[in-house]
């Protein structure tokens, strides 16, 4: 059966390469961006089953339109799918608070806040999805990413919060944690302090080399990742979280062992620390 989408970020990257495919299967589709120029070729090419509107996530209002229009043209919303956002580098030391304060409005705020607005249309659908499009950052902190990691960790925390939350209801939360796939995300949608510390040029600005020798060049091909989140949307049963990729899996890994390990290591000490009976 066919289902109706809503999507964030549909101009450029993961979230345009699965508006194109949710469109070709067939699906409804509310593409949404912040400007709607980049998704007119997709309505004009799908014009009985997408709709263009603009949606930038840090302005109230736009998100209940988008849901509304759903409802109006479609009848209803099957799926929304989080994807707005935007990356940053900086030591935590160098970045300013006009320079990370947009990135938690975009990647948490903003998605709080679609979330909230297709909330009581998603509960009105049996089986009704939401796809938070977290990151293999969301899993693990590094130097240089901090900014970014706050706003994907706390992405990880609301989802898991929000599944717990609607699985009596019969919507399931599904968090996306990709790795590095070849789109934007190096180029145009990665911000960077503007203030350089020379004690973080062996650790925080690593990272600035990774992106310079990295972009366009990533290993992940992002209409394979595409066809594993739309497998997950058609599951019977989806999981809570899906890295994305073998870079993905081994900083899961990764945090996982080092996390048993320090967990180990000081149980018999920190687990010592109830009242005396």
């Amino acid at each position: 059966m066919a289902k109706t989408w809503l999507i964030t970020g549909c101009s450029t990257g993961l979230g345009k390469e699965l508006a194109e495919a949710v469109a070709r299967r067939g699906d409804r589709l509310i593409a949404t961006a912040r400007s709607t120029e980049p998704l007119q070729a997709l309505c004009q090419r799908y014009p009985d089953t997408v709709r263009g509107i603009r949606l930038d996530v840090t302005r109230p209002g736009d998100a209940a339109q988008a849901v509304a229009l759903a409802q109006s043209v479609f009848g209803g919303l099957d799926v929304l799918v989080n994807n707005a956002g935007f990356g940053f580098i900086g030591a935590i030391e160098e970045a300013e608070p006009d320079e990370y304060r947009p990135l938690f409005e975009t990647n948490l705020f903003g998605l709080i806040e679609t979330t909230r607005a297709a909330l009581p249309a998603l509960r009105q659908r049996a089986g009704a999805r939401i796809l938070n499009l977290s990151s293999g950052a969301g899993l693990s902190g590094s130097a240089g990413f901090g900014y970014y990691n706050a706003t994907k960790f706390a992405v990880e925390g609301l989802s898991e919060a929000l599944a717990d939350e609607l699985r009596s209801l019969g919507v399931s939360v599904i968090i996306a944690e990709p790795g590095p796939f070849r789109t934007e995300f190096l180029g145009r949608s990665m911000a960077s302090a503007a203030r350089r510390v020379d004690a973080y040029a062996a650790t925080a600005h690593g990272r600035l080399h990774y992106r310079d020798t990295n972009d366009g060049r990533q290993a992940g091909d992002p209409a394979k990742a595409v066809a594993v989140m739309l497998r997950a949307v058609d599951a019977q049963n989806p999981p809570l979280h899906l890295p994305l990729g073998p870079a993905a899996h081994g900083v899961a890994e990764r945090k996982f062992a080092a996390f048993r390990a320090d967990v180990a290591a000081w149980r018999e000490l920190s687990i010592a620390t109830d009242f005396d009976a």
